[in-house]
């Protein structure tokens, strides 16, 4: 099993070593779609999922969840969060088993979801149906020091409920100077890159795992996918995510380094548990 490169103590250090920042900001990557950011002091967690319980869910099923990474810190040593987003409902981006323990120990906790799934998340986390901030695309929510965009996610569809509301979303979040897309779990779709080519994007968090009919789950961008949106929408860097978490549902990151390199796209490989400065970003052009 694949150990992060930081881990549990070593983790929270790594993160609380870097909390007075006020210049770059700051990400580490948990496995699969989610991520920490650090800007300022303050933080937001992207679609964590920090347990095991998709590894038990199917253990006994013909889909075993097979962990290929070990995980990088518990839900509730995350006692230091201000935000916590979830871009659709599947388990690995709302996971009760992660984020209720994260509610425990954040009572001031803001919770971004899909409006279209108010009602499911509310049920399968236990709580209130008011304590969600929903969003749909288009519509946008500041949580100091954060400002967050909601866009379409097609996985592989785009799909609305009966009131026009997208069930999955990617989340444009500005902070400072700094502006990053995470996509959720998207293939592309007709006017995604002008409609995120409305922001001067400084990092995409893309998935690469991609779509094979046999795995019986909705698929994602591929990697050289991943690298030709990065390129197209103007991203200073993108880093790939997605992959190295279940062994029935991931992809080698060689054909999206191989990619970027072609298009001449900066890119970023992290392990799980490893950091990512704005510093890090190469110069814009001028």
């Amino acid at each position: 099993m694949i150990r992060p490169v930081r881990q549990d103590r070593d983790f929270l250090d790594d993160v609380a070593a870097h909390r007075d920042e006020l210049q770059h900001l700051r990400l580490w990557w948990l496995g699969q779609s989610g991520f920490l950011l650090q800007w300022q002091g303050r933080h937001l967690l992207f679609d964590p999922y920090l347990s095991d319980s998709l590894t038990r869910k199917y253990a006994l099923t013909d889909k075993p969840h097979v962990r290929m990474t070990e995980r990088v810190v518990a839900p509730e040593a995350l006692d230091f969060i201000q935000v916590v987003t979830s871009s659709h409902n599947h388990t690995d981006h709302l996971d009760p088993d992660t984020l209720k323990p994260l509610l425990a120990v954040n009572p001031r906790l803001e919770l971004v979801i899909p409006e279209a799934n108010r009602e499911f998340v509310s049920n399968r986390l236990d709580v209130i149906l008011e304590l969600p901030v929903g969003l749909n695309a288009g519509e946008s929510v500041r949580l100091p020091p954060f400002t967050i965009h909601a866009v379409p996610a097609a996985h592989e569809q785009i799909e609305q409920d009966e009131a026009g509301r997208h069930r999955h979303l990617g989340y444009v979040v500005e902070a400072g100077p700094w502006t990053l897309y995470h996509s959720g779990d998207t293939v592309r779709y007709p006017g995604m890159v002008e409609r995120l080519r409305n922001w001067r994007m400084d990092l995409a968090l893309l998935p690469i795992n991609g779509s094979l009919p046999e795995r019986r789950v909705a698929g994602n961008l591929w990697g050289a996918e991943a690298a030709q949106l990065a390129h197209e929408i103007g991203a200073r860097c993108v880093i790939p995510c997605h992959y190295e978490q279940f062994e029935f549902n991931t992809a080698s990151p060689d054909e999206f380094v191989a990619a970027c390199r072609a298009r001449q796209q900066a890119y970023r490989l992290l392990r799980a548990g490893e950091g990512w400065s704005s510093g890090d970003l190469p110069s814009p052009p001028l």
